[in-house]
């Protein structure tokens, strides 16, 4: 009995050069993101006590290190993990949303502590933001006020395993560019050209 092929057509038809063609990008997916899962330069927006918390996972009894997870890096554009931890206010979310432009794609937040995830105890003050997921998204919510540091470990586990499923496709929108209009905050405004300003 003769084994089945796959026609020249149905190649075409499926879009692909053979059955097992699906699985040639694979092996390169998992090493890129096995690279960005295990090399997280965190930047941290310490805003109020879950900042304690914060170094406290980054010290020596918990030692967020030994999961690939690099603390304090130097600026928002070396880094690709932001940690917000803290009460965001209206004042400040203007600052948050700046900084996390700045850093390079790919990009991920971890919301840590009640606080920045919707307004804490202060949610019902007028000059609170509820929730920093309003102003830059976010990636993992990692509840508590304040968290222990173990909760801020297991909310990067949980930001790993979400890293170590995602694709290019997924990430960047199936190849669609986003226009450069829809990139500018809004915040600031560009200085004049040269030879504009005295016009």
């Amino acid at each position: 009995m003769p084994t089945p092929t796959l026609s020249v057509a149905a190649a075409t038809d499926t879009g692909t050069l053979g059955p097992l063609a699906r699985l040639a990008p694979q092996p390169m997916k998992v090493v890129l993101n096995w690279g960005r899962r295990y090399s997280l330069w965190v930047f941290n927006f310490g805003l109020a006590c879950c900042a304690i918390e914060f170094i406290a996972a980054s010290m020596a009894r918990h030692d967020f290190m030994r999961l690939g997870v690099i603390p304090f890096a130097p600026g928002p554009r070396q880094a690709d993990l932001m940690v917000v931890s803290g009460t965001v206010t209206d004042k400040m979310a203007p600052a948050v949303k700046r900084l996390h432009e700045q850093m390079p794609e790919p990009k991920y937040v971890i919301s840590f502590g009640a606080c920045s995830n919707c307004g804490g105890p202060y949610w019902d003050s007028y000059s609170v933001t509820k929730g920093v997921d309003q102003i830059i998204p976010v990636d993992v919510y990692v509840p508590g006020c304040p968290p222990r540091p173990e909760a801020l470990l297991q909310g990067i586990l949980k930001l790993q395993e979400k890293i170590a499923r995602e694709t290019l496709g997924d990430r960047y929108g199936n190849g669609r560019r986003t226009p450069v209009s829809a990139l500018r905050s809004g915040l600031t405004t560009p200085p004049p050209a040269p030879g504009e300003a005295g016009r």
